[in-house]
C-alpha cells in the first residue's frame, strides 16, 4: 500500500513539473476574454498567412494599417470551406467577428470570412 501512494505522488510531481515547463500562455490561450462583444468587420488584403494549431492567423493590409486576423483551427476552416488557396497573399477578404478590447491592437477574431463574394463561416452556431 505504502509503495503505490509513493508511486502516486512522484506521479503527481512529475506531472505538475511537466504543466509548469509549459508557457503560461499554452494553458490559458484559448477563450474570448480578450475581444469586445461588439460586432466588427474589416475589409483587406492578405499580405501573410500562418495556418495550423491552436488557429490560423493572416496579416491582412487594411488602408495601409496592417491587422491580424484570427481564423479557425484547420479542421474549422475546412469545416468552413476554407482551403490554402482561399486563405493566400494578394486574396481580398472580408472578415467578420470581435476586435481585441484593447483599441491599440490591430486584432481580430474571425466568425466568419467573405471571399469573392462567398461567405465562409467558421462558427455557424454564433450571429455574425
Amino acid at each position: 500500500m505504502v509503495r503505490i501512494a509513493t508511486r502516486c505522488r512522484a506521479a503527481l510531481a512529475a506531472l505538475t513539473l511537466c504543466l509548469g515547463m509549459l508557457p503560461a500562455g499554452s494553458l490559458a490561450h484559448h477563450g474570448w476574454g480578450w475581444a469586445t462583444d461588439e460586432e466588427f468587420q474589416l475589409t483587406g488584403t492578405i499580405t501573410a498567412v500562418r495556418l495550423g494549431n491552436p488557429h490560423g492567423e493572416l496579416r491582412v493590409d487594411v488602408e495601409g494599417e496592417s491587422w491580424v486576423v484570427e481564423v479557425g483551427q484547420p479542421w474549422r476552416n475546412a469545416r468552413a470551406g476554407l482551403d490554402d488557396e482561399l486563405l493566400s497573399v494578394g486574396q481580398v477578404v472580408t472578415a467578420h467577428g470581435h476586435r481585441a478590447a484593447d483599441p491599440g491592437r490591430r486584432l481580430m477574431k474571425a466568425e466568419r470570412v467573405v471571399i469573392d463574394g462567398r461567405s465562409y463561416n467558421l462558427y455557424p452556431d454564433r450571429e455574425s
